[in-house]
């Protein structure tokens, strides 16, 4: 029977150990540490006494030799055995050392570089395909054999005429909302009559075309990104280019008409709905009949009011489209990857909606509109 695999210190000779028994996983595996205790300045370890010898064994051989402050060229093993232990000092060799864990505050740093990398990149990306954009839009506008008028008008419909009742139901409540609030606080200064002027300036410049472009960021942005991204998936786009046709010119044109279209409609009767449920709130809160609300609104709604709200309805579109369609050729081909893309989509038009939104209005509040 083999003996238990073992390390002692040689009496004949100080500074060296005496490796002895069976180094087999079998045998080594329910001793636990063989070598534990030996420590300090050593020599050299003779393992020539060791009966049997896999790569287990020869990696515990090692970790005692270098626990005992030994070099593994230093184990001195019979000859059928060395090449077994020089393949494994070779494997052990060829670790990299594992870095020391780093500081929080630097994982924390790191972080805001890659997502700021990753922001720029974004950005940047962006810009190129806008620029793909206008070029696709005017290099067609004189050639109209490569108009998609049937998905055109396909996508007036999808984007457009099925999403009026949610647009200007939105739009209703939020005028009546708008209207409520303003009555609440003109009401104690006896300026009740100044809620038609509230609802009528914020709706023709603000709200009406917001509201619009928010419920398609989040309706129509997700839709592209979803369809095109299918077909990123399914290889369609692939096979596209392989027949020779334009992918942008079959998939963001249409698209990006369509939305550049309906946009400033549906801004239009989101508008309209919320003047009419500023109205309501008016007549049944304030004793404010329609006649006097629209009155008030001749007298106080001026052209510039409604162009500023209209002249931001196309840059709107064109941002939620190109978006939503630059999305959707990102997907990568799994599921996973759509969702992702879809969700990016719609944060990202809704965050960029809101933010361009933000800069026109102190940009015309500064130039006197």
């Amino acid at each position: 029977m083999s003996e238990s695999p073992d390390i002692q210190s040689d009496p004949d000779r100080p500074g060296q150990l005496v490796a002895t028994g069976d180094w087999r996983i079998d045998t080594v595996g329910g001793q636990g540490s063989p070598f534990g205790g030996h420590s300090g300045d050593c020599d050299a370890l003779d393992a020539t006494g060791v009966e049997h010898l896999d790569s287990v064994g020869a990696l515990l051989l090692v970790q005692a030799a270098e626990q005992a402050g030994i070099a593994p060229e230093f184990i001195v093993l019979r000859d059928e055995q060395r090449p077994l232990l020089e393949a494994v000092i070779a494997a052990v060799g060829d670790r990299e050392p594992e870095p020391d864990p780093e500081p929080a505050w630097v994982s924390f740093l790191a972080h805001i570089g890659e997502v700021t990398t990753s922001f720029g990149g974004g950005f940047k990306l962006f810009l190129g395909f806008v620029g793909l954009g206008m070029e696709s839009l005017v290099r067609t506008l004189f050639r109209p054999r490569q108009w998609r008028i049937t998905s055109t008008v396909h996508y007036m419909e999808q984007t457009g005429l099925n999403a009026l009742p949610l647009v200007m139901l939105l739009s209703f409540l939020i005028g009546a909302v708008i209207a409520y609030l303003g009555a609440t606080v003109l009401r104690e200064f006896g300026a009740e009559l100044f809620v038609v002027d509230l609802t009528t300036i914020a709706f023709f410049r603000e709200m009406g075309v917001l509201v619009t472009a928010i419920i398609l960021a989040g309706r129509t942005a997700s839709a592209f990104t979803a369809q095109i991204g299918t077909m990123k998936a399914r290889e369609e786009i692939d096979a596209m280019r392989t027949l020779g046709l334009d992918p942008f010119v079959l998939l963001v044109m249409p698209r990006l008409v369509a939305l550049l279209f309906m946009l400033p409609i549906l801004a239009a009767a989101a508008t309209l709905a919320g003047m009419a449920g500023g109205m309501t709130v008016s007549a049944f809160s304030l004793g404010i009949g329609p006649d006097l609300f629209m009155s008030r609104i001749h007298e106080t709604l001026e052209l510039r009011h409604y162009l500023v709200g209209l002249v931001k309805a196309p840059l709107f579109a064109a941002v939620i489209a190109l978006i939503g369609c630059l999305e959707g050729f990102k997907v990568t081909g799994t599921a996973q990857s759509v969702g992702e893309r879809t969700t990016s989509a719609v944060v990202q038009s809704i965050s960029l909606v809101i933010v361009i939104n933000a800069l026109a209005a102190v940009f015309f509040m500064e130039v006197g509109w």
